[in-house]
């Protein structure tokens, strides 16, 4: 009985490892928690075209907003650990750590990194007929009307709800906030004038800013963009060290084999270095990551750094959802 034990734990290793060697052999689902049309949506369907030519197989990009991204998060995790659902995420999970009293996973064990992909620059915008027309002006008419003022953001806990908790601190104002099921919808409604204004990334407002569809502010970074030279940053209009940038990482459920892991790490690097990658992340004001930061390694460190660094801000906000 022993014997035959052994044979059939050896028979599965291989089965495991044979497995592992052919990978990719069918179509790769990339999870992306947000709904389409927004930041994230943008960097994974970039990189998704990238990684499918290295790897031989589609990789299609589903979306599943709502909950500040936790329904799509948790069925992401809840997929085999095979490498053929994997989940694009960005800030969000780890703010996730202490935004909410009860998930369905856990933001620090969940997934394994596969690596980092960019730093995202944020912008402060406004619909287009708001009455402000520099930075200096909205942050008046912001502390004058405080919760008057609507702003919009993709959910408790994403990336544009973030940058928003940080702007009211730093004013010391509460505004109006309007939550919506991803960074797309609430563009749509500050593009048709029914909120005032947002925070959100540049893969999603450099269109519309260059297209004048809607007013634009400010940007998030210590320094001005190329991409949008004119846009001061909020430490030149007086809120000194402000800076927001979203990263955006690519994970797999945890327990994927190390060497499907180091695959996808590789095709990964691989589309941070393609010339067409590196263009349009230029043309939407971000960059790739260097080789060094697409790891595994980094991204789990990088993970685990930012559930501590955003835990006291959240809790002094004292901002919490079920």
């Amino acid at each position: 009985m022993h014997r035959l034990a052994l044979m059939a734990a050896a028979v599965l290793v291989a089965g495991t490892t044979v497995s592992a060697a052919d990978y990719p052999n069918k179509t790769i689902t990339v999870m992306v928690p947000h709904a389409a049309g927004g930041p994230t949506d943008t960097v994974a369907r970039l990189v998704s075209e990238s990684m499918t030519r290295t790897l031989g197989q589609q990789l299609i990009v589903e979306n599943q907003g709502g909950a500040g991204g936790t329904l799509g998060t948790a069925r992401a995790a809840r997929a085999d650990p095979d490498g053929y659902t994997l989940l694009l995420h960005h800030v969000a999970l780890a703010s996730s750590a202490s935004l909410y009293r009860k998930l369905p996973f856990d933001p620090a064990t969940a997934f394994v990194g596969v690596g980092l992909i960019t730093d995202v620059p944020m912008t402060v915008v406004g619909k287009p007929d708001l009455k402000p027309d520099t930075i200096g002006e909205l942050l008046d008419y912001i502390r004058t009307n405080k919760d008057q003022v609507t702003y919009a953001h993709a959910g408790v806990g994403s990336a544009s709800h973030l940058c928003g908790m940080l702007l009211q601190d730093a004013l010391d104002v509460q505004m109006t906030t309007v939550p919506y099921k991803g960074t797309g919808p609430a563009m749509t409604d500050l593009l048709g004038g029914q909120v005032e204004v947002m925070c959100d990334q540049t893969t999603n407002t450099v269109g519309h800013i260059k297209s004048g569809k809607i007013k634009s502010y400010a940007v998030t970074t210590r320094n001005r963009l190329a991409v949008l030279p004119d846009l001061p940053t909020l430490d030149e209009a007086g809120l000194k060290d402000f800076e927001v940038t979203i990263w955006h990482g690519l994970f797999a459920p945890k327990g994927t084999p190390r060497d499907v892991v180091d695959k996808l790490a590789a095709a990964l690097q691989t589309a941070l270095k393609d010339p067409g990658v590196i263009e349009r992340f230029a043309q939407l004001g971000t960059e790739p990551v260097s080789p060094e930061r697409a790891t595994p390694a980094v991204l789990d460190q990088h993970l685990q750094a930012e559930i501590a660094k955003w835990k006291p801000v959240i809790q002094a906000a004292g901002v919490y959802a079920d």
